[in-house]
């Protein structure tokens, strides 16, 4: 089975789609592929739908819901060539819960932390151009925002968080190797789009005025501080980190910083 979730949802079983058109299937579909091959407790997957107020047919409704995915999937399995293999083997009923094996499918989340991690290590050992490769070839697996036609739960809105953090992580990581390997005048226009979707990423804003005044842009890198400076003061009450402001002094002395003390912490300051 080859599950992706960095995008729309797409759960495949030999080459065939398994997912439901009805919004609460789907809904546990998606969650049982966030969890792949890992026990679902019941409960959780009634959380998910319902909240803190299920109906008193909660579980009966789920155990329908496990039936329509599991006779998509046996029509799915009627393409493949193992007849041994059963839709309740792969949408199994364990202990307390079900559980969505994989059986050695591709699953794009892992995918993406498998490069992503060779990236960093890339990173670590100072070679920045296999970084930037491979924390390219990570991002490159994302199609839009994870589950973006899910009706979300907490649970699946908790992991979508969960997961844009690690794409924004490993963007952050690609900007900083390009940064190192002189490439400020190609990150501009990327930039310019990031700054302006995450208007209080600090490491972003602060990528963005190195790669402006490295382009000799001083007066707009300026500016770019400016403006982060204004919209977290007036919408949280607070100041630029301290990296943050180093990195705006030294431009002022016309003494560009690296591009990891441009970075910082790499703070995200959400409301």
């Amino acid at each position: 089975m080859d599950i992706e979730v960095l995008g729309a949802l797409s759960v495949r079983e030999h080459g065939v789609s398994v997912v439901p058109t009805a919004p609460k299937p789907r809904q546990v579909l998606a969650l049982l592929a966030l969890n792949a091959d890992q026990v679902v407790p019941v409960a959780a997957l009634v959380d998910e739908l319902w909240g803190e107020k299920p109906p008193r047919s909660a579980r009966t409704t789920l155990q329908t819901y496990v039936l329509q995915l599991r006779e998509l999937m046996a029509q799915a399995l009627a393409h493949g060539p193992d007849e041994r293999c059963t839709a309740k083997d792969i949408l199994a009923t364990v202990p307390g819960g079900y559980r969505l094996q994989t059986r050695g499918g591709h699953v794009d989340y892992r995918e993406f932390d498998q490069r992503a991690g060779l990236g960093y290590r890339a990173m670590d050992a100072e070679d920045y151009a296999g970084a930037a490769r491979r924390l390219a070839d990570a991002l490159a697996l994302w199609n839009g925002q994870a589950l973006t036609d899910i009706q979300a739960g907490l649970r699946i809105d908790t992991e979508v968080k969960r997961l844009e953090e690690a794409r924004l992580c490993a963007l952050d990581q690609r900007i900083e190797a390009d940064l190192r390997l002189g490439r400020h005048r190609e990150l501009l226009s990327e930039l310019t789009v990031l700054v302006n979707q995450y208007r209080m990423h600090e490491s972003l804003h602060g990528q963005f005025m190195l790669a402006l005044h490295r382009s000799g842009r001083r007066g707009e890198a300026l500016n770019v501080y400016q403006r982060l400076r204004s919209t977290l003061v007036h919408e949280l009450g607070l100041e630029p980190s301290a990296a943050l402001s180093r990195l705006q002094r030294s431009i002022l002395m016309a003494r560009p910083e690296t591009p990891a003390a441009a970075g910082g912490s790499g703070r995200l300051v959400t409301r």
